[in-house]
C-alpha cells in the first residue's frame, strides 16, 4: 500500500521544521515551500531577535502576539531565549539537507531582518533540486509583505510538480 505524500509549507522556524521533516522522512514528502527559512544562525538573525526582545519589553509586540497565543510570554521567551543563548550560535541543519529528495521552493525577502540570501544559497548547495525566489521590497514575512507574488509562486510550483 503506497501512502500519499504530503506538501509542507512553513515560514521562518516553521520552514526550518519542514526542511528537517523532509530530510528525516523523505519518502513521505511531495514538496516543501520554505519561506524565510533558517538553516544556520547569522549575525543579522541575532540582531533582529534582540530588537524583537526590545519590542516585546517596551513596545506593542506582546499585545500583538496575544491575539494569536493564549500565553504570549511563554511563546515569546522560549523562542527568544533559545536564539539568544550563546551556545545556539553553532546550530546548523546543513548536514541534514542533502537527505531531502523532494522539490523545494525557498522564498526569501530581500529586506529580511532575520536572515539573508545565505540561507537560500545553503539550501540550494545541499538540495540541488531546490529553486529559489528572492522577493524585493519584502521583509521576513513574504506571505504578508508580498502575498500576490507568494501565492503565484506557490501555485505555479505545486501545479508544475503535481501535473
Amino acid at each position: 500500500m503506497q501512502r500519499e505524500k504530503h506538501w509542507l509549507l512553513g515560514h521562518s522556524d516553521g520552514a526550518t521544521i519542514a526542511l528537517i521533516f523532509a530530510a528525516l522522512f523523505p519518502q513521505t514528502v511531495a514538496g516543501v515551500i520554505a519561506m524565510a527559512p533558517h538553516i544556520f544562525v547569522e549575525d543579522i538573525s541575532i540582531r533582529g531577535i534582540e530588537k524583537a526582545r526590545s519590542a516585546y519589553l517596551h513596545g506593542d509586540l506582546k499585545k500583538r502576539l496575544a491575539r494569536y497565543h493564549d500565553n504570549p510570554d511563554l511563546v515569546f521567551w522560549r523562542w527568544n531565549r533559545v536564539w539568544l543563548n550563546p551556545k545556539f550560535r553553532d546550530w546548523n541543519i546543513e548536514p541534514l539537507l542533502s537527505s531531502i529528495r523532494c522539490p523545494v521552493l525557498a522564498i526569501q525577502g530581500v529586506d529580511d531582518e532575520y536572515g539573508t540570501i545565505a540561507q537560500i544559497d545553503g539550501i540550494k548547495r545541499h538540495v540541488p533540486q531546490a529553486v529559489s525566489l528572492m522577493i524585493p521590497n519584502c521583509r521576513h514575512a513574504p506571505q504578508k509583505d508580498q502575498p500576490e507574488i507568494v501565492i503565484e509562486a506557490i501555485t505555479d510550483f505545486m501545479t508544475r510538480l503535481s501535473g
